[in-house]
């Protein structure tokens, strides 16, 4: 199984960028990234973003924090596009579940992106309220667990497990470090990695020899040193 690859950004160079290139078949974004980005009118913003990726999904997260102000965010979100994916928190920020919205989202059609996602126990919980014939991302943030000690793997392979026989469900290994976690995902089955640019970059330097890595590296010091004029 090939796991694709998502570019996690909301900077319209990047995505401009990565749009045309096969090694990413899609894109996610979150309310950060698009503050980080620049984005003063969030509609405004996504609209020059999807003038530009017109074809390959996208994620666009809603930020209200009661849930019919969710559900109201999601419905306008849903309707910019066909290749648009409504990014839903799996809870809201008091950890209230976010069930009802996933529900009756869900049984409208509307493409989801379950984000924010932890445990094996969420997972189970999202499985239960969304329509199996709807398309649904479940995006579990691994690299964020990783930062706090936790092991991911056995939570992505469960999740996986769960899933496996939900052909519209994907488990996405979100929050991504190093371009080693796309092995991570590959070997847990997750059948999307979402990552940055500066990562989307390395995976096209996968298939080095550990010589050549050893004269990079050497290289780069000497270069460096050099420039520096350093003198012992």
């Amino acid at each position: 199984m090939k796991t694709k690859i998502f570019c996690d950004s909301a900077d319209f160079q990047t995505i401009k960028k990565f749009n045309n290139n096969p090694l990413v078949s899609g894109f996610t974004t979150n309310p950060s990234l698009m503050r980080l980005s620049g984005a003063k009118n969030y509609k405004n913003y996504s609209f020059k973003i999807l003038r530009i990726c017109k074809k390959k999904p996208i994620s666009f997260e809603v930020f209200a924090d009661t849930f019919d102000g969710m559900l109201k965010q999601a419905l306008i979100i849903n309707s910019w596009g066909k290749n648009v994916y409504v990014k839903i928190p799996v809870v809201n920020s008091k950890g209230i579940f976010s069930g009802k919205v996933i529900k009756k989202l869900s049984n409208k059609k509307i493409k989801l992106n379950i984000t924010a996602v932890y445990t094996v126990s969420q997972v189970r919980k999202i499985i239960k309220e969304i329509d199996k014939n709807s398309k649904t991302i479940i995006s579990i943030f691994a690299g964020r667990m990783s930062d706090v000690g936790k092991d991911p793997v056995p939570i992505m392979k469960e999740s996986v497990r769960l899933t496996k026989k939900l052909k519209n469900v994907r488990i996405l290994w979100a929050s991504t470090r190093e371009a080693y976690n796309y092995l991570q995902a590959k070997s847990c089955g997750c059948e999307i990695i979402t990552m940055p640019a500066q990562v989307i970059e390395k995976i096209s330097k996968f298939g080095k020899s550990y010589k050549m890595l050893t004269l990079d590296t050497v290289r780069k010091f000497l270069k460096d040193s050099m420039e520096s004029k350093f003198k012992i």
